[in-house]
């Protein structure tokens, strides 16, 4: 059995970490991907940017996936609120810019 070096082991634990975090990358565009579609939605029917009781939904299920994951859910509760606070700033945008076209093919 060979030894491996710690240098050796920290390659590749790094290595491991650069995987996840590229998925991460991925994973959180395809989210965006899908959140855009709904702020679209959203925008062309009138509906409100912010779901409270869907945002509060999701926060408790994502904290029993944590707890199950032995992840702390405090911070899993803080990453998810960060990630719907920037989804909602979008749908806000998405909304903003829908109103104004539909404010020009109004006026026209």
């Amino acid at each position: 059995m060979t030894d491996i070096t710690p240098q050796a082991q920290l390659q590749e634990l790094r290595a491991s970490i650069d995987n996840i975090d590229a998925a991460l990358i991925h994973m959180l565009a395809e989210r965006f991907r899908c959140t855009k579609s709904v702020g679209v939605l959203k925008a062309t029917h009138g509906l409100p940017p912010a779901d409270p009781a869907r945002e509060q939904t999701q926060i408790a299920r994502l904290r029993r996936l944590a707890d199950d994951a032995h992840l702390d859910p405090d911070f899993a509760e803080k990453f998810l609120n960060f990630i719907i606070r920037e989804v909602i700033r979008h749908h806000e945008m998405l909304a903003a810019e829908h109103n104004g076209a539909s404010d020009k093919t109004t006026s026209a």
